[in-house]
């Protein structure tokens, strides 16, 4: 039994596929499907139920699931406790929100490469929901995203909080006052999508003071939102720091509102029980770059 074969079967249980745990290993699916059978053959036992069309485990399947799980986690503790930071080996696929990717996501990468520089980074920009679902599916180790995720197991960790603010263009011909949702209401909204982590509070904010909006478009980007509030076709809910020059120069406005959403929190999400793992160094890594606001 090598530890090549636990992770190939791991990673089967987990994918629910021969061909998704190849793609996640970088082998081929014969290769896979002969580390499972070199490691049935070696136990005596099999480990997948093959009447099925996925990889359903039998018995002795889901038995032999908690040990890998346990016996890979270690390999990974003694690996980070004991072999240099440079030696670390290994693959990350990590989920990011559109604001990280447009801000400090950059200096995360280089400041990976230096300390892991063996370490192989495969990333996935996407709104918060759909980051989430890949997440909970094992298509991804990490995400890096606004939200407060509430699974039982799954581990967070705080990257700050970034203020946004309802903007549009001076040419929409907003008055400089303070707007309730419903007066905000009567102007075309851009929005975003259902999976965005935004479209929930944006949502609540107009309904809990009996308002309802008309939307102009909804978007899956914050960019596009963005340009087109700078072009004047309606108000958008946009990170404030990350339009300040556009501000200044006189393409955007802030329109005050109340009542006042708070900030929104970004955090480092991952899977619960891998105190060493490579999701986790990555995250903290993430955690040290951020830029966002720690107040």
């Amino acid at each position: 039994m090598t530890l090549q074969q636990l992770e190939t079967f791991f990673w089967t249980a987990s994918l629910g596929s021969f061909s998704a745990a190849a793609e996640r290993l970088y082998a081929t699916q014969s290769a896979v499907s002969m580390r499972v059978r070199e490691l049935e053959r070696t136990l005596g036992v099999e480990l997948f139920d093959r009447t099925h069309r996925t990889a359903r485990l039998t018995s002795k399947g889901r038995e032999l699931m908690e040990y890998a799980s346990r016996i890979l986690d270690l390999s990974t503790e003694l690996e980070h406790r004991l072999a240099s930071p440079e030696s670390v080996v290994g693959t990350v696929r990590f989920g990011v929100a559109e604001v990280i990717t447009t801000t400090w996501l950059p200096e995360l990468i280089r400041t990976i490469a230096e300390r892991h520089p063996k370490l192989r980074l495969e990333i996935e920009e996407a709104l918060t929901g759909e980051l989430m679902d890949s997440l909970l599916e094992a298509e991804l180790d990490l995400v890096l995203a606004p939200g407060h995720p509430s699974a039982r197991d799954l581990s967070t960790l705080s990257l700050g909080r970034v203020a946004f603010e309802w903007m549009a263009s001076p040419t929409l011909g907003l008055e400089d006052r303070v707007y309730g949702p419903a007066e905000l209401a009567e102007h075309p909204i851009i929005g975003m999508k259902s999976e965005s982590f935004h479209y929930s509070a944006i949502e609540d904010w107009f309904q809990n003071q009996h308002a309802r909006c008309r939307y102009l478009a909804r978007c899956k980007s914050v960019a596009v939102a963005a340009s087109m509030t700078m072009a004047g076709m309606g108000v958008a809910y946009l990170p404030a720091k990350h339009y300040a020059d556009e501000i200044d120069a006189g393409k955007l406005k802030v329109i005050r509102t109340v009542p006042r959403l708070e900030p929104v929190q970004f955090v480092a999400v991952f899977p619960l029980g891998h105190s060493y793992s490579l999701a986790r160094t990555v995250a903290e890594l993430a955690a040290e770059v951020s830029t966002f606001d720690r107040q």
